[in-house]
């Protein structure tokens, strides 16, 4: 069984290791923790959801650029828009 598949298979999830991280910040997403009655990895955890959870700017533009509809493309619709309160 590959090794990838091995993991999965009982039921071991991935995991992510930040290293070189300020004292500060350190001590700051310590407290955070502490005052959501949460281990640092259990915080860290909910945030990273949290963070995963809403799309990027990005991500939601690309998303717009892939469906079908007007002819018109970002850059144009921008132009149109800047034209247009010109005239205002």
């Amino acid at each position: 069984m590959a090794r990838t598949e091995e993991w999965r298979h009982n039921g071991a999830m991935p995991s992510v290791q930040i290293k070189d991280v300020p004292d500060e910040t350190h001590a700051v997403l310590r407290r955070r923790a502490a005052a959501a009655h949460q281990s640092l990895q259990e915080y860290l955890l909910s945030r990273l959801i949290a963070e995963t959870s809403r799309p990027t700017l990005d991500e939601v533009l690309d998303r717009a650029a892939g469906r079908a509809g007007g002819a018109l493309g970002f850059a144009g619709a921008a132009k149109g828009i800047r034209e247009d309160r010109a005239r205002r």
